[in-house]
């Protein structure tokens, strides 16, 4: 689904004329810093822009037509120059005082955007009036307020600043700021769906959640470790298989993890800013696991696990070794596991606990790089 930075032109992107029209070319000055953190935010993020503005009376005697696009068209030009285009643009042309659904906060002329297509939740309104606040919340998304003057717009809504709080995520004047909570905002994750004629399986990886779980393959266990892998990594992990386990539990557990690793590999993204390595040397009662990952671009496995049970509940120990090679490969890491103790339960439960934990640390991310961990030069 696709996110949308909703931006307001005057105050925001150029400075606010004294007399709140921009109708001449020479009142036409752009917002400090705007290109250099606009320019980032298009390269580095994946939103979509859209210009939402309103010009009081537009094409009436009070602001002509023929004095509106000479300006217009300078700003999108000198945006265009460094690669800053707008997907859409959205004028709404009503006085205030009309109180028409189109002028913001109003969201008549902004209807494709409540279509499944867009994800509102993880979009921003970016304005400098309180109006801009109150068109984020009709839309379900949230505002970054900068608030040079409080008082502009505040009669064109009900609600005061303080009912938005909600609302607001980031008060600031600051492009460079805006930019830093854009990026420190950007979720990893990814969706993988995988069918066969033996497996249904639907992967929903975030890298950046809380650890939560809702993992469903027809294997008790298997659901088990997962559940600690997600619980101890940090991520959300939603898993759903449907599979052929009226044959055995080979392709359940296989396909799984091609389809896991597939989804780590697409969320770690380009890996800037990453950690990159992870490791941990985890006890559990009688056990000591050692789990160390590299997300290297290269998938190696190196095994030093050995179990002396066929199975345990409904999965068949020699199918671990299987797992953690076909993720490996899938996810394109380096990944290094050993094992020792007597219990076979806390061995196989100490070695998803350990990698979770190496995978948390590898997966960190530092939001103020955009540095390869890499002297290659490509990951």
């Amino acid at each position: 689904m696709k996110k949308v930075l909703f931006l307001d032109r005057d105050g925001t992107l150029v400075l606010e004329p004294h007399d709140y029209q921009l109708d001449a070319l020479d009142k036409l000055e752009f917002y400090p810093l705007v290109f250099q953190y606009l320019s980032k935010i298009v390269q580095e993020f994946d939103y979509e822009l859209v210009m939402v503005t309103n010009q009081d009376g537009l094409g009436t005697d009070s602001f002509p037509e023929d004095t509106f696009w000479p300006s217009q068209n300078a700003v999108l030009k000198a945006f265009a120059n460094e690669g800053i285009v707008f997907q859409d643009i959205v004028i709404d042309r009503t006085f205030a005082h009309e109180n028409q659904p189109t002028r913001k906060p109003g969201t008549a002329l902004l209807g494709k955007y409540f279509g499944g297509e867009y994800h509102l939740s993880k979009s921003f309104v970016i304005g400098d009036r309180i109006t801009d606040i109150q068109l984020a919340k009709n839309l379900g998304a949230k505002g970054i307020w900068m608030a040079n003057d409080p008082s502009l717009g505040a009669t064109e809504i009900s609600n005061s600043a303080e009912a938005l709080d909600d609302t607001i995520a980031l008060r600031s004047t600051d492009w460079a700021e805006i930019y830093q909570f854009l990026k420190s905002a950007q979720g990893r994750s990814a969706t993988v769906k995988r069918t066969t004629k033996e497996t249904d399986i639907l992967i929903q990886l975030e890298l950046d959640g809380q650890g939560k779980y809702n993992n469903h393959t027809g294997l008790g266990f298997f659901d088990h470790m997962l559940d600690q892998l997600a619980k101890h990594s940090g991520c959300n992990l939603d898993i759903k298989v449907e599979g052929d386990l009226h044959i055995d539990e080979h392709h359940t557990i296989e396909d799984t993890a091609i389809a896991l690793g597939e989804a780590f590999r697409k969320a770690v993204g380009d890996k800037r800013g990453m950690e990159r390595y992870g490791h941990c040397l985890l006890p559990m009662d009688d056990c000591l696991a050692t789990a160390a990952i590299d997300f290297s671009g290269r998938p190696w496995l190196v095994w030093h696990c050995e179990y002396r049970r066929e199975k345990v509940g409904q999965m068949p120990t020699e199918m671990f070794h299987h797992f953690f090679k076909s993720f490996s490969d899938a996810a394109l890491c380096n990944l290094y596991l050993k094992v020792e103790g007597d219990n076979e339960h806390h061995k196989i439960e100490a070695s998803f606990k350990a990698l979770a934990k190496a995978i948390k640390m590898a997966v960190r991310r530092d939001v103020n790089s955009r540095e390869l961990p890499s002297t290659k030069g490509v990951l």
